[in-house]
């Protein structure tokens, strides 16, 4: 007698049988029961979650002589003989294989012959997305109006290729993932009724490496029966699909958070020896150290056993979240990278021991930029004091509060000589209204931010900025000018919210801190007050060259 697969020898017969998909077989189940059954159906899901195999048990089912809630009995001559594959009235058809349009005119041909032996004719087409488009053509017109005994059942992985004329003639039910927890479950049954001897933790393994797919997961249990007697345990799965041993994962992620460089090279040289795929490895060391940070966040490590639970809790207490964070991008980068090189194992090995030296590819920018602002800063306030110890007064800064529906007013005093006599400085009105006046900084930016847009291809937005004046109003505020004026057209442009949330990212980052844009309609000019500006000259030309851009009353 010929071997079977396992998945095919334990397909589900029933609806019962299903698991993971109950919305869906008790929809089938009450539509079967009261004779509500539709002229098409599209199951639509992942591989390996049932689509076939719900097709197959609803094709019965309708032609059962004796159904019993919905269920096909599985014992009356119509249910044995579509059971083994007899039955001409249940038609199967691959599309992938069979996607021309003669294809779909023999069946468009066959559907107004009646049924030989079962009450409907059924026709089942897998991966109906391969179709080609004259066959989606030819199938339209039978799909919405069928004869009375013929009913569709279409399967894809992919909808989202179908055409809407034909999405919209079927009854569309989405097949989940199966949960790690049904195929644990399932895969008992299949084992006890098979006899076949396996561990807990191995079936947890298989039911984590399926991903959602019960056909998947019946697979690597029939390949690990296949490797020889006895019980199937953790490491002959692990080794069976070429995952490195835990120790090996464990050692490695170990040496990287401890900042150790010769236990990672010792450890990736372990693994070599065995033969293992470096690709494997990475990925393993990505999911280890996600399954750390889950750990350190929620104290769940299920698939682990207790001695591997003890050892990740022990690399969560010595590591930060960010820092975890910061290892998963790196070898997520380190992934792509050998995905393109013919040097594997150095592009890997050298990359583990950047990580074991806390390096990224982003700190030495980041440390670059930090050390960057300090010496600014330190060279501002150098030049601060110079500048406080021959005058009377110190200047402090301070930003000038603006509000778009009103005009608000900031004024300036200054102490002279010892009596604390003030003076009123200036005052400055900001609104929309033509005649507006601003006063502030201009922001020195600007032309590189509307050349930018050019270059990306921002086009509309960058014609109406091009004579456009930028000018910091206030510490979350730039207000955007124009001296020519602003059409109509152009105004409609640049309030739509796109564009203008798309300029207030921009000026934030300029910025380095969230800021907002107000349009400033008709000759918004800045002035500034001429006593301010001889005060101010010194401190404002360095903060220029430093470029800190910040506004300074005096007191």
């Amino acid at each position: 007698m010929a071997y079977t697969a396992l998945y095919r020898t334990f397909r589900p017969t029933t609806f019962e049988e299903m698991v993971g998909q109950e919305h869906i077989t008790k929809t089938l189940k009450n539509q079967i029961i009261a004779g509500r059954v539709g002229h098409a159906y599209l199951f639509n899901g992942g591989r390996g979650t049932g689509k076939t195999s719900a097709a197959k048990i609803l094709a019965r089912a309708i032609n059962c002589l004796n159904p019993k809630d919905g269920e096909p009995c599985n014992e009356c001559e119509i249910c044995k003989a579509a059971l083994n594959g007899s039955l001409t009235d249940i038609v199967e058809m691959d599309a992938a294989s069979n996607n021309s349009v003669e294809d779909i005119r023999q069946i468009r041909d066959e559907v107004n012959f009646l049924p030989t032996k079962a009450k409907y004719r059924v026709y089942i087409i897998d991966e109906v997305h391969m179709l080609s488009t004259g066959a989606f053509n030819a199938l339209l017109k039978t799909l919405e109006e069928p004869p009375e005994h013929v009913k569709f059942i279409l399967a894809t992985t992919e909808p989202q290729k179908l055409p809407a004329t034909i999405l919209s003639r079927c009854q569309r039910f989405d097949f989940k993932k199966i949960s790690e927890e049904n195929i644990s479950k399932r895969l008992q049954i299949v084992c006890k009724e098979a006899d076949i001897e396996i561990t807990e933790e191995a079936l947890k393994i298989i039911s984590t490496l399926a991903e959602g797919a019960m056909r998947d997961a019946l697979s690597i249990l029939e390949r690990c029966m296949q490797e020889g007697e006895g019980k199937i345990d953790e490491e002959k799965v692990k080794d069976l699909v070429g995952i490195p041993k835990f120790i090996y994962i464990h050692n490695i992620t170990k040496a990287i958070i401890n900042y150790n460089p010769e236990e990672a090279l010792q450890a990736i040289d372990d693994v070599l020896k065995e033969g293992k795929d470096l690709s494997n490895l990475l990925w393993e060391m990505i999911k280890y150290i996600r399954d750390i940070l889950v750990y350190k966040t929620s104290k769940n490590a299920s698939i682990y056993s207790k001695e591997e639970v003890t050892q990740i809790e022990e690399l969560a207490e010595k590591v930060e979240k960010d820092r975890l964070l910061s290892i998963i991008c790196e070898l997520s980068n380190l992934e792509n990278d050998m995905k393109w090189s013919t040097q594997k194992t150095i592009l890997f090995q050298v990359g583990i021991l950047k990580l074991c030296n806390g390096e990224t590819s982003h700190s030495s920018t980041d440390n670059n930029e930090i050390t960057n602002l300090k010496n600014k800063i330190s060279a501002l306030e150098n030049k601060i004091n110079q500048i406080g110890q021959g005058t009377n007064s110190k200047p402090t800064y301070q930003a000038n509060a603006t509000n778009q529906n009103s005009a608000s007013q900031s004024t300036t005093s200054k102490n002279v000589g010892e009596q604390g006599k003030t003076e009123a400085k200036s005052t400055a009105e900001v609104n929309k209204t033509n005649t507006s006046k601003v006063t502030g900084n201009g922001v020195k930016a600007w032309p590189s931010i509307i050349e930018n847009l050019k270059q990306e291809g921002k086009i509309m937005l960058y014609t109406n900025l091009i004579n456009s004046q930028a000018i910091e109003i206030d510490d979350m505020t730039v207000g955007i000018s124009f001296p020519r004026g602003l059409t109509p057209f152009g105004k409609t442009i640049l309030e739509k919210n796109e564009n203008k949330t798309e300029l207030e990212k921009r000026v934030s980052m300029e910025f380095g801190k969230p800021m907002r844009i107000k349009y400033i309609e008709q000759g918004a000019k800045v002035q500034a007050n001429e006593s301010q500006m001889q005060e101010k000259n010194q401190i404002e030309a360095f903060a220029q060259d430093l470029d800190l851009p910040f506004n300074i009353i005096e007191g």
